[in-house]
């Protein structure tokens, strides 16, 4: 008698052990099931792809023309359908700064052939009537692009435009942002430049840098004109890094990069974890401009727009001083936020 019990007690031990063993699996089951049903990108990374693995640069060299006509923005509609072109969002974007030398790092870097740019500065996200078109005309404003190409636009203005970080953000929050930088006096007198000249064009007369960049009142520096304002980096970037971890940023120097820029051509492509590809075969020092130029290859070359590289009009030197005691202490703050030290006064 007590023999059958036990065989019973065994038999109903047996089935309910059967039972959990077959829930726990089931369980098992269908979190595994959960979690292949998860979003594969969190949603500020869902308007553009995920960043590949490896640039296929061998393939690349077979399509040289088709990477010329890429490079000057000329894609026919039967190269777009025969090699499945597309337009993509930026993954890397030059913010700044205004008279830095954005315009010089953005054709140095259409050099690499993982790379193309944007011709035109697009005004997305520092302009409200241009964001408010949405996202899909940004795209439609790109350049068309094979998949695994990288797509850069430069727009200096958005360095200093308080909605632009945030709406950055929500368009991709792990895009990588280059700040191309220059002594900030140098800087601010370029700045003045380029507006004097655009006046002088008009027939229209205009002030000298002295009486913009110091208060006739306080006899300080006028932290009012915007060409003072642009060069305290530090303020500006304390914005951005409300959005954006400092990780995400690349600072270049843009003194070096007119005197000597593969160097600094060569870190930008490690930062955006590019092949190795722009050598000193690609530039070239033009005695007559007095600049670097551009070798695509054998029978493309490139120099900048003869407005570059402006002759500055001669400053008081007791202002230029007055202006470098000024941005001395951001320019710690810089040195110290970036990690990036310069040899500014």
């Amino acid at each position: 008698m007590l023999f059958k019990q036990q065989a019973l007690l065994r038999q109903k031990l047996f089935v309910l052990g059967s039972l959990v063993i077959g829930s726990v699996l089931y369980l098992v089951a269908r979190v595994g099931t959960l979690d292949r049903l998860q979003p594969i990108c969190p949603i500020e990374s869902r308007f553009h792809p995920p960043e590949p693995e490896q640039i296929p640069l061998r393939t690349l060299q077979f399509k040289r023309g088709l990477l010329h006509e890429l490079r000057k923005g000329n894609a026919t509609k039967d190269q777009i359908r025969l090699h499945n072109l597309v337009q993509q969002l930026p993954r890397a974007i030059i913010i700044g700064v205004r008279k830095g030398g954005t315009r010089a790092l953005l054709e140095m870097l259409n050099l690499h052939p993982a790379v193309v740019k944007a011709s035109q500065e697009i005004h997305f996200f520092d302009n409200d009537k241009n964001y408010a078109r949405g996202i899909d005309w940004y795209r439609g404003k790109m350049p068309f692009s094979l998949p695994h190409q990288i797509t850069i636009e430069k727009s200096p203005a958005y360095f200093i435009t308080e909605e632009v970080p945030e709406r950055i953000f929500k368009m991709n929050s792990s895009i990588k942002l280059l700040i191309i930088v220059r002594e900030p006096t140098t800087r601010a007198v370029s700045d003045y430049t380029q507006v004097l000249e655009g006046k002088e064009r008009k027939n229209k007369t205009y002030h000298k840098f002295e009486n913009l960049a110091i208060d006739a009142n306080t006899c300080e520096v006028n932290t009012k004109y915007k060409a003072v304002r642009t060069s305290i980096y530090t303020k500006h970037l304390e914005r951005w890094l409300k959005y954006f971890p400092v990780e995400q940023f690349h600072i270049v120097d843009g003194d070096r990069l007119i005197t000597d820029p593969l160097p600094e051509l060569q870190l930008v492509e490690r930062f955006l974890n590019l092949p190795s590809r722009i050598s000193q075969y690609n530039l070239y020092f033009n005695a007559t401009r007095g600049f670097y130029c551009l070798r695509f290859n054998i029978v493309f070359n490139k120099c900048l727009a003869g407005s570059k590289g402006r002759i500055h009009p001669e400053v008081d030197l007791s202002v230029v001083t007055k202006l470098q005691k000024f941005f001395h202490p951001f320019n710690q703050k810089f040195y110290q936020i970036t990690g990036r030290t310069f040899n500014w006064p």
